[in-house]
């Protein structure tokens, strides 16, 4: 491989099935070279603090990861570092917040790898990828009215507090997730039974399950 034109990602997942496949295929790629590989979010900043990471490429459901804010405290400390989302979850809930967040792109599990080593020579570049089609979606919702753009309108805070009631997790496990104090969650449960025009908890979870949130 030639040292000039590598690439040095890292990448951060819960699953060992995952890490194995992804050095597997990238381990013939003439640009893109794994030099780590981590299972906690806790790892991560030691990780970019001693390394030179060019792309992480991580799990929005890693271990530790409580909120997407975390990440976006990394994109400002470790302004070399290209940032990758590559989860489960859904592209069409969270590609708005971890735009927000500086992530460079945004790929759902069931792409192809071809597509997460293309997502990575762009990010080195400076580039991002995202869904083309759910992005002209979304600034199509952008232009709608207020009833029909309802559940774009949802915070990152809100998104994650509603990922976690539908969880079945209480205020105050919730607050401890995400370092918060419980009349804060309930203030955030009180918003989104309003924003989603509901008035319980049970026809919220229901909407978070339309919204795939979980």
């Amino acid at each position: 491989m030639n040292e000039a034109t590598s690439i040095s990602i890292a990448i951060a997942d819960n699953h060992p099935v995952v890490h194995q496949g992804l050095n597997a295929y990238f381990s013939q790629h003439p640009q893109i070279q794994i030099v780590d590989n981590i299972s906690n979010f806790l790892q991560v900043e030691p990780l970019l603090s001693v390394k030179n990471i060019d792309v992480l490429v991580f799990d929005l459901e890693l271990d530790a990861l409580k909120s997407i804010n975390e990440i976006k405290l990394l994109v400002k400390q470790f302004p070399e570092t290209r940032f990758i989302a590559f989860t489960n979850l859904s592209e069409e809930i969270y590609t708005p917040n971890a735009i927000k967040a500086g992530v460079s792109a945004f790929l759902n599990k069931s792409r192809s790898l071809d597509d997460l080593a293309a997502a990575i020579l762009l990010a080195r570049g400076g580039q991002h990828r995202f869904n083309e089609k759910l992005l002209q979606k979304l600034s199509l919702i952008a232009k709608q009215n207020k009833s029909e753009r309802i559940y774009r309108k949802l915070s990152t805070r809100e998104v994650e507090v509603l990922r976690y009631l539908s969880q079945g997790k209480k205020n105050n496990e919730i607050s401890k997730l995400l370092s918060l104090n419980e009349k804060t969650i309930s203030t955030y449960k009180l918003r989104l039974l309003n924003k989603l025009d509901v008035t319980n908890l049970v026809d919220l979870v229901g909407k978070a399950k339309k919204l795939e949130i979980f």
